[in-house]
């Protein structure tokens, strides 16, 4: 027990030092955990820590994200997705098996041992990927997509691999595996071994069909049942009972786990217990996860990795060559562009960690040597190291290069309106929609091509260019122009176009949006008197409909919205003429008393004003 509780705390410490010090340095989380087990290698070593079995267990955080992915990809979004599944995953697997096949060939391995190889290391690590690319945010771009597409099949071809593995024994090989290899072929009890090769696939099918006929059927009234309990614990438990019997029945059938939690999270897409089990089994995901990446720094030979330098090396580097090449191809025919295509390329370059297990179950089946089965340990490793850097190099270098969406040059505009409109987003593109209308056309510039390109198909012209650029807007005719409407998203972007065209167009009325109540203030203080709250009318009509919740008739509610924001109006010209754009307010100490003031003031009479509405009402 003590032997436990020091590995649990040794391994906790870790995470938590490691993680939040890779994170404030931009280096993300993964690469955290990574640098974590390689510092506690020694420590692990001399404690006589098993690493390989620990890194077995914390596999099963793949297997609990993939079923949290399944949750959120509805079947028909699954379906739609079939020609990139096939084309972009089927595509990678294919060709980077028979590239580094031949590539291995060529270094002198015998082609069985060679194809091997290739199918090694064609798989990518699900989890150093979808992990990244959720935390940054990225796994529901087109780049993000494309890229699990690849891991969703790359999954499925685990089990082609494992059937065509033992077809490619070395007869040099087989006395030496039937020496040592019992302990290495063994995999547990299975309900397909000794089964003939059709009988086994129709038990392995049926296995599938069991885990949707669970989902869709037995779910919600065993979900239902537990919920009359009325403990939260229990509901915890059963999520991970579900998940743990879905990956053991795929384990005896000799699936992967993880398609298996991931077929069962698409089916349960659309169950009302979705988000309840998300938030169940997220904790024991991201601790897992962790675990597993630590797993994989820990076991890390560095002793044998010095004395296979240089093919370490090589092999690492053709590998990510490789895989980024084949990616880049891929994305170019799938027509995906810009940033989206860097990150299909650049995120799954790596081999991962269903390596491991191939590697094991190949040495078992003498198909590699000890000495293959080594580098090859060790490249996996090192490319899944790399990994992290890689996503770095997308953020900092190649995804800024494409901020807004493209380097294409601004549009030439050829039409001058009386309006001119800054960014047709979600506020910008309903004031458009008011504006013509009501018969007034406006000259709409926006800086996300993608999103010019999709407006185009429903039949909405906008240009693209970047609308705080002087010669942009001298093309748009704003020395002749009545009005601008800034509804850009970026604070910093408002302020410069608002500040240019107020500074040397002042006959131009310009309505502003502004993205908070300070950003009021500093856009009063550049100059301009048209200033919109992007979120407060939404917020006035909230209230409203609390106070209508809270017992207050329609017309009663509307008085009191329409007072409070009366108040709060009249009291906006006073702050923003004490405040100071350089002075952040806390530290403004004379809008500290303006506000204290004005508070003392206005919140007696605001309360006398709203208990008369409310004594109307009754």
């Amino acid at each position: 027990m003590t032997e436990f509780l020091l590995l649990a705390f040794i391994l906790l410490v870790a995470g938590v030092v490691s993680v939040p010090m890779a994170s404030r340095f931009g280096l993300g989380s993964v690469l955290g955990y990574l640098l974590a087990g390689m510092a506690l290698s020694p420590l692990l070593g001399f404690l006589s820590v098993d690493v390989i079995q620990l890194q077995h267990f914390a596999e099963f955080g793949v297997v609990m994200m993939l079923f949290i992915i399944g949750l959120e990809l509805e079947p028909k979004r699954l379906w739609a997705m079939r020609k990139r599944l096939i084309g972009l995953g089927g595509g990678q697997v294919v060709l980077t098996t028979l590239i580094l096949a031949g590539i291995s060939m060529l270094s002198g391995n015998e082609w069985r041992t060679a194809l091997a190889i290739g199918m090694i290391l064609a798989l990518s690590s699900t989890a150093i990927v979808l992990q990244t690319l959720e935390e940054k945010g990225l796994l529901k771009t087109q780049g993000g997509e494309a890229s699990f597409s690849v891991l969703l099949v790359q999954d499925v071809a685990v089990i082609f691999i494992l059937a065509v593995l033992p077809l490619l024994a070395a007869p040099e090989l087989l006395a030496q595996a039937a020496g040592q290899g019992g302990e290495n072929s063994s995999h547990g009890p299975s309900l397909v071994e000794g089964l003939p090769a059709w009988l086994a696939g129709i038990v392995t099918l049926g296995s599938v069909g069991v885990v949707v006929l669970i989902g869709t059927y037995l779910t919600r009234p065993i979900f239902r049942f537990i919920a009359m309990a009325g403990l939260r614990e229990l509901f915890t438990a059963a999520a991970l009972m579900f998940v743990v019997g879905i990956a053991l029945l795929m384990y005896l059938v000799g699936l992967s786990p993880a398609l298996g939690a991931f077929i069962a999270g698409v089916v349960l897409a659309n169950s009302e217990y979705r988000h309840e089990l998300e938030a169940d089994i997220n904790p024991f995901k991201g601790l897992l996860l962790g675990l597993f990446f630590i797993t994989v720094g820990a076991g890390i030979d560095f002793a044998l990795a010095y004395d296979l330098a240089g093919a370490v090396v090589f092999w690492t580097a053709v590998l990510l060559a490789t895989k980024m090449a084949i990616l880049f191809v891929i994305g170019k025919a799938f027509k995906l562009h810009g940033q989206d295509r860097w990150l299909f390329t650049l995120g799954p370059a790596q081999s991962g960690e269903f390596g491991f297990v191939l590697i094991s179950f190949a040495l078992g089946n003498a198909v590699l040597s000890q000495e293959g089965a080594s580098l090859l340990l060790l490249v996996i490793a090192f490319s899944m190291l790399l990994t992290p850097l890689l996503f770095i190099l997308h953020e900092r270098v190649i995804a800024p290069r494409y901020a807004g969406g493209s380097q294409r040059e601004a549009d030439d505009i050829h039409e001058a309106n009386d309006i001119i409109l800054a960014g047709r987003g979600r506020v910008g593109g309903i004031v458009d929609r008011m504006l013509e209308a009501a018969g007034y056309k406006a000259t709409v510039i926006d800086y996300d091509s993608r999103h010019i390109a999709n407006m185009e198909k429903f039949g909405t012209r906008a240009y693209f260019g970047d609308a705080t650029r002087p010669d942009l807007l001298a093309s748009a005719g704003i020395a002749k122009a009545k009005l601008l409407i800034v509804a850009l998203d970026d604070k910093e972007q408002i302020d410069k176009l608002v500040s240019y065209v107020i500074q040397n167009f002042p006959k131009v009325h310009v309505i502003a949006r502004a993205v908070d109540r300070d950003h009021v203030f500093k856009l009063w203080a550049i100059g301009c008197r048209d200033i919109i709250r992007e979120t407060y009318d939404g917020a006035i009509r909230i209230g409203r409909s609390a106070y209508e919740a809270l017992g207050h008739d329609r017309q009663a509610a509307q008085a009191m919205a329409d007072t409070f924001e009366e108040a709060d109006r009249s009291t906006m010209i006073e702050f923003a003429n004490v405040y100071k754009i350089d002075v952040p307010a806390w530290e403004n100490d004379e809008l500290i008393a303006k506000v204290r003031e004005l508070r003392k003031d206005w919140d007696p009479k605001l309360r006398q004003m709203m208990d008369e509405i409310i004594k109307r009402g009754r």
